[in-house]
C-alpha cells in the first residue's frame, strides 16, 4: 500500500535471508537493494503498471486511476522516494518490486511489476523487510493492505483491525488497517 491506499500484488515466499542478500525466487534470484535515487523513475512506473494491471474485478478502472492517476508525476516520486527510501528488488537488472518501511514499523507500499508476479518478489521483499524491523527492535508491523495485498499480509501473521474505505478524487477505495506484533 502506498499513502494509505490499496496495493500489491504477489508471490510465494522464498527462504528469509539477512538484510541486503540475495532471494532466490521461482525462477530467478533476486537481489534486494537500499534505495538509489537514480531507481525513482522506475519505481514511479512500477508502482503505476502494477495497479494498472490489478483484476478488474477487484478494482474498477475509475479506481485503479484514481489510485495512480497518469501521466505519473515523477517529480513527486522522486521526492517521496527520497523521504521514504524503500528497499527494491533487482530481476536481471530490472526493478521487480519495492517495498516501504516507516521508523514506526508502517509498511506505506508494496508492490511488484506485473512482469515478476507470482516470482518470490513480495516475499523476499518483506522477509528482508521483517529482518530489518527485528534488528532494530520494532515490536509492530502495521499496513493498510488493498484487496489483492490483504492475503498476502493475513499468511505472514498479520491481523485485520478494520476496513477502510479511502477517497481519491472523489472516488472510493477499500483497504484494511492490519498489524503484526513482532
Amino acid at each position: 500500500m502506498c499513502h494509505k491506499t490499496p496495493g500489491d500484488v504477489l508471490s510465494s515466499a522464498p527462504g528469509a535471508k539477512t538484510p541486503g542478500s540475495a532471494y532466490r525466487g521461482e525462477r530467478n534470484v533476486i537481489q534486494i537493494k537500499d534505495y538509489s535515487s537514480d531507481k525513482a523513475r522506475d519505481i514511479a512506473d512500477l508502482f503505476y503498471q502494477s495497479v494498472h494491471a490489478i483484476d478488474s474485478s477487484l478494482y474498477s478502472s475509475a479506481q485503479k486511476a484514481a489510485w495512480a492517476p497518469a501521466p505519473v508525476d515523477y517529480e513527486m516520486w522522486l521526492e517521496r522516494l527520497n523521504i521514504k527510501k524503500p528497499f527494491f528488488a533487482l530481476i536481471e537488472g530490472r526493478v521487480a518490486g519495492f517495498i516501504e518501511l516507516d521508523a514506526d514499523g508502517h509498511i506505506d507500499c508494496t508492490y511488484t511489476h506485473p512482469d515478476f508476479q507470482g516470482r518470490g518478489v513480495a516475499s523476499a521483499l518483506y522477509e528482508h523487510l521483517l529482518a530489518r524491523a527485528k534488528a532494530n527492535n520494532m515490536e509492530r508491523l502495521y499496513v493498510e493492505a488493498s484487496l489483492i495485498a490483504k492475503p498476502f499480509f493475513e499468511r505472514r501473521g498479520f491481523s485485520v483491525i478494520k476496513e477502510n474505505e479511502v477517497k481519491r478524487n472523489e472516488i472510493s477505495l477499500v483497504n484494511f488497517s492490519m498489524e503484526r506484533l513482532l
